[in-house]
């Protein structure tokens, strides 16, 4: 597998950079080899052990926009963050590129709490994941098979099973749709 993480140095997000936050730039792997970049936040001046956030989507998103922020804020508030890109996409390594795959991206989230968790600096009984939009489904899934995840917040602006069926303010014919699956099933 290509590796293909060409990670930038400056501040490249969509958001004004906070100074209340410290900022750098982390890789890791997942358990398939694919080296995910993330942007990791930490509150200036903290004590102690944080309380440690992974934060990913909307779906086919970056971290330099929407993830990035909800991460760079929650460090504001006290949280130890990071906005990962997911396989495939932005500075996150494999091949084909801008493809989603939800077990992969389950594990995606997985590998971000398995990073997180190994911090030094990470009280591990306060580990959480946002998952944004499109997002919500694979930070569920994670929630339901990684006991270490203690707490999952979602945040999406549509049902997108809804859309997916019928397309967006509903308006796909599924009876259209419906009635060719059954003509060419029949004709097999």
């Amino acid at each position: 597998m290509k590796e293909t993480n060409n990670l930038t140095n400056e501040w490249d997000k969509t958001f004004p950079k906070s100074d209340k936050v410290d900022h750098k730039k982390i890789t890791f792997k997942n358990h398939f080899g694919i080296t995910l970049a993330a942007d990791m936040y930490i509150p200036k001046n903290y004590e102690g052990k944080l309380s440690a956030v992974a934060v990913c989507g909307p779906y086919g998103a970056v971290k330099e926009q929407a993830s990035g922020l909800y991460a760079m804020n929650l460090a504001e508030r006290g949280f130890l963050t990071i906005a990962f890109d997911p396989s495939f996409t932005g500075e996150s390594s494999g091949e084909l590129r801008y493809m989603t795959s939800p077990d992969l991206n389950v594990e995606d989230f997985q590998a971000a709490v398995d990073y997180l968790f190994n911090l030094e600096n990470v009280d591990k009984e306060k580990m959480a994941i946002v998952g944004i939009c499109g997002w919500r489904g694979m930070a569920l899934q994670t929630a339901s098979i990684d006991t270490r995840v203690k707490a999952t917040i979602v945040s999406t602006m549509y049902d997108m099973s809804r859309v997916a069926g019928n397309g967006y303010f509903d308006e796909q014919n599924n009876e259209d749709a419906r009635y060719n699956m059954r003509v060419m099933i029949n004709n097999q």
